[in-house]
C-alpha cells in the first residue's frame, strides 16, 4: 500500500517527507516510524544548522534517513553533501546499491537527477606519472624478503602495469584481486609526495585528480573517515565545499582520526629519508642523519614496549640528533619548489623533502610531548611498538584526545549529522558527544530513533553469572564446555567472538574434534571468503576476534547464537587507552569509566548487535563472562545493549535453541 506522509513546504523543493514517501513506495519497505523520525530531525538539524547525534538500530533503514534530506539539501543549495564511513562495505552499498536506486526513484521529483561520487585519499589512486617515470626507490627494507614472497611481489606488480594501461579509474579497489601494499607502493603517492597537477607531466590525466573534479560536480560525495579528518584538518582541501557532512559509523569516528594524526618515527623511517635525499645534498650531511638513525635503532632495539611517562636522557638526546640532522639535510636541499622545470627532479626532491619532514616533524612532536609540567596538563602520549616478524621497533607518538581538533576543525565549519546503530552508551550520548568535542550540548542534539526489532521477543541475553571471571591465562576448561554444550544446542550456527585471537584460535583447537559441526577460525582465509562460507552453510560456526564484532551481516537461520567470551575491555598495556585513563584521573574523573568502560560498552553493543539483522531473525546471545551481571559497572553495560529478555539461568537459552533447531519458524 503507498506510504505517504505530510509536511509544509518550506522551499521551491518538496518537502522532505514527500520525498521520503517517493523513496519508500519506490525502493520498497514499510512506514517505519523510526526512519521517518530520523528524516526530519536531520532535516532540522539541516535547516537550524545544529549538529545532530542518531542511534538508528539495525533494519531502520538508516542510509534513505539521512539520504533523502542530503540529496534535497544539496538541490537547495548547490552545494555538495558528504557521506563519510568507516568501513569499504558501506561506502560500496552506498555507491553501487543505495545512491544509484534512490537517484532513479527522485529523479521525477527534483529539478535533476541526483548524481554521486565516491572520494578516498591519494594513495588510493594510480599515479601515472610513478608508473612511467623515473622515481626514488621506496624503503630497501621491503626488499628483505624471501625469494618466494619477491616473486609473488613481482607478480603482483605486472598484473598493475598490466591494468594501468587499461583501467578508467586507476582506483586500487578495482584491481581484483587486489595487491600487497608492497607492490601497490610502488604505483602511489602520497599527497605530501605528489608534484601537483600544474607541475606533474601526467597532471592533466592524474586519477586523483580526475577523482577530485568529478567530486566538486554531483550532489552526494561519499568518502572514509580518514580523508574527512585530512581535509578538516589539514592545510589545504581535499574535499569539495560543503556546508554539511554526514558520518556514519560514527562511533569509529574518534579512532579513525587518531590513526590519521598518530606520527611513528623508527630507524626504517630515517633510512628512508637518507636514502631519498641520495645525491640531492653533500654526502656527509646525509652521513650525519644515517648516524642517528643507527643510534635510535640501537636504543630502541634495547628498551621495553610499552608507554612512555618520563622521557630517559638518553632517549631526548638521540630524538634532538634526529631532529638536528634531519634539518641539516632539509637546509642542504635548498629551496623548495626548485628544478619545477625538471619534473624527474622535483619528484625526487619532493620525494624526499616529504620524508625528511616526516623524520624532523615526529622527533619535534615527540620532544614537545613532555614540555609540560604535570600529566594532567600532557596532550600527548608516546610509546614503543615492540619488534615483530614483520617490522623493527618503532616509536609512536598520538593526542590524549582529538576532541579539541574535531570541535574545532570539524564541528566549527559545517553542519555534522552523526549516525550509527550504537551511539547511546550507558544510555546517553554523553560518552561520545565528549569524544567529538561536543561539549555540553549547546550546538547539538541527541535522538534515538529505536529499532524495528522487538528485542525481548526475538532475542535471548544470557549472561553465564555461574561461571568463574576470566583470567590471563587462556580460557577456562567450563568456558569451553559452556560454548560446546550451546553449540550443540544451536546445531552449530554459531558466531563466537572473542576477546583476543589467542583466545579464538584456542576455543577453535579445543572444539573442532569435540563439535559435530564446521568449525572456521578468524586466520583460516580471508575474513571476507570465512563470512560467506558461514552464511551459505547453516551448521557451520566461526570464531574470531575484533573484525568480526562489527563486520559480520548474516540475516536468517545461519546465525542463532552469538557467543562473547569477555567483557571486551582494552587491554590493560595498551599505552594510549592506558594514558587517557591516567589524564582522565589526573584531572579528577572516573578513567576506568570514561575510557575502559566506554570502549567496552560499545563493542558489547556492536557485537550485541550481529544476531538481528532480519525481522524474522531469532536467537541467543551469550555473556560467558559473570562481571557483566556482578561487576558495579554492569548497570552501564547492560544499558548499552538493546533490551534483550535476560536470564542466567543456563537452561533457558539450551532449550530455546534446541526450539529454534527443531523448528526454525
Amino acid at each position: 500500500m503507498p506510504v505517504a506522509f505530510t509536511a509544509v513546504p518550506d522551499s521551491h523543493l518538496p518537502p522532505v517527507d514527500e520525498l521520503l514517501s517517493v523513496a519508500v513506495n519506490a525502493l520498497g519497505g514499510s512506514d517505519r516510524q523510526g526512519q521517518i523520525t530520523m528524516v526530519r530531525a536531520v532535516q532540522k538539524a539541516i535547516d537550524d544548522d545544529e549538529h545532530l547525534a542518531v542511534q538508528a538500530g539495525t533494519g531502520t533503514g538508516k542510509s534513505l534517513a539521512y539520504l533523502v534530506p542530503s540529496i534535497r539539501h544539496a538541490m537547495d543549495s548547490d552545494s555538495p553533501v558528504v557521506i563519510s564511513t568507516a568501513t569499504i562495505a558501506l561506502q560500496r552499498q552506498l555507491v553501487d546499491r543505495d545512491l544509484p536506486r534512490l537517484s532513479e526513484a527522485l529523479a521525477k521529483e527534483l529539478p535533476h537527477e541526483p548524481t554521486f561520487a565516491i572520494l578516498k585519499g591519494r594513495r588510493n589512486y594510480l599515479c601515472r606519472y610513478k608508473a612511467t617515470a623515473g622515481w626514488p626507490e621506496e624503503d630497501e627494507q621491503d626488499q628483505l624478503f624471501d625469494a618466494r614472497e619477491v616473486s609473488v611481489t613481482g607478480r603482483m606488480v605486472q598484473r598493475i602495469q598490466e591494468w594501468a594501461e587499461e583501467t578508467e579509474t586507476g582506483d586500487r579497489d578495482e584491481l581484483v584481486p587486489g595487491v600487497s601494499e608492497q607492490a601497490w607502493r610502488q604505483f602511489s603517492v602520497s599527497a605530501q609526495e605528489c608534484l601537483g597537477a600544474s607541475r606533474c607531466p601526467s597532471g592533466a590525466e592524474c586519477f586523483a585528480e580526475l577523482a577530485r573534479a568529478r567530486a566538486g560536480e554531483v550532489d552526494v560525495v561519499v568518502t572514509n573517515h580518514a580523508l574527512l579528518a585530512i581535509d578538516a584538518m589539514g592545510d589545504l582541501p581535499v574535499l569539495p565545499e560543503h556546508e554539511v557532512v554526514v558520518v556514519d559509523e560514527a562511533h569509529e569516528l574518534v579512532d579513525r582520526v587518531t590513526s590519521v594524526v598518530t606520527s611513528e618515527l623508527s630507524e626504517a623511517s630515517v633510512m628512508l629519508a637518507v636514502r631519498r635525499v641520495g645525491r640531492l645534498i653533500d654526502q656527509p650531511v646525509a652521513d650525519q642523519l644515517m648516524e642517528a638513525g643507527e643510534d635510535l635503532k640501537a636504543l630502541l632495539a634495547a628498551a621495553p614496549p610499552g608507554r612512555i611517562d618520563d622521557m630517559p636522557q638518553v632517549l631526548g638526546l638521540t630524538l634532538q640528533l634526529v631532529r638536528d640532522t634531519a634539518w641539516r639535510c632539509i637546509t642542504a636541499m635548498g629551496p623548495r619548489g626548485a628544478d619545477k622545470d625538471d619534473p624527474d627532479k622535483a619528484g625526487q626532491r619532493k620525494a624526499a623533502f616529504t620524508a625528511l619532514d616526516e623524520v624532523h616533524d615526529t622527533a619535534v612532536r615527540m620532544l614537545d610531548a613532555y614540555g609540560h609540567a604535570s600529566e594532567s596538563d600532557r596532550a600527548e602520549v608516546v610509546w614503543l611498538d615492540g619488534a615483530t616478524d614483520r617490522r623493527p621497533p618503532s616509536l609512536r607518538v598520538a593526542p590524549l584526545s582529538v576532541g579539541g581538533m574535531l570541535r574545532d576543525k570539524l564541528f566549527g565549519e559545517r553542519t555534522v549529522v552523526l549516525t550509527s546503530a550504537t551511539l547511546a552508551l550507558g544510555g546517553t550520548f554523553d560518552a561520545l558527544a565528549a569524544q567529538w568535542g561536543l561539549g555540553d550540548g549547546k550546538n547539538w542534539q541527541g535522538i534515538d530513533v529505536g529499532s524495528p526489532f522487538d528485542h525481548p521477543r526475538s532475542g535471548i541475553l544470557y549472561i553465564a553469572k555461574h561461571l568463574p571471571q576470566p583470567g590471563r591465562d587462556g580460557l577456562p576448561q567450563q568456558y569451553l564446555d559452556e560454548i560446546a554444550e550451546l553449540i550443540e544446542a544451536a546445531g552449530g550456527r554459531t558466531l563466537g567472538l572473542f576477546s583476543s585471537m589467542r583466545a579464538a584460535k584456542a576455543a577453535t583447537e579445543a572444539l573442532r574434534d569435540r563439535l559435530d559441526v564446521p568449525l572456521l577460525c578468524q586466520g583460516d582465509d580471508s575474513t571476507m571468503l570465512l563470512v560467506k562460507q558461514f552464511a551459505e552453510d547453516e551448521p557451520t560456526c566461526l570464531f574470531g576476534t575484533l573484525s568480526l564484532w562489527q563486520g559480520v551481516d548474516v540475516p536468517g537461520p545461519s546465525l542463532r547464537l552469538v557467543i562473547i567470551d569477555r567483557v571486551p575491555f582494552p587491554r590493560p598495556d595498551d599505552p594510549l587507552t592506558s594514558a587517557r585513563q591516567r589524564h582522565v584521573a589526573a584531572k579528577g574523573g572516573n578513567g576506568f569509566m570514561a575510557v575502559a568502560a566506554n570502549h567496552a560498552a560499545l563493542l558489547l553493543a556492536q557485537g550485541t548487535g550481529r544476531l538481528l539483522r532480519a525481522q524474522d531473525d531469532k536467537g541467543v546471545i551469550a555473556v560467558l563472562d559473570p562481571r557483566l551481571a556482578t561487576a558495579r559497572y554492569s548497570g552501564f553495560l547492560l544499558n548499552s545493549l538493546p533490551p534483550f529478555w535476560r536470564t542466567m539461568d543456563p537452561a533457558v537459552p539450551r532449550a530455546a535453541l534446541q526450539r529454534l533447531t527443531a523448528d526454525p519458524s
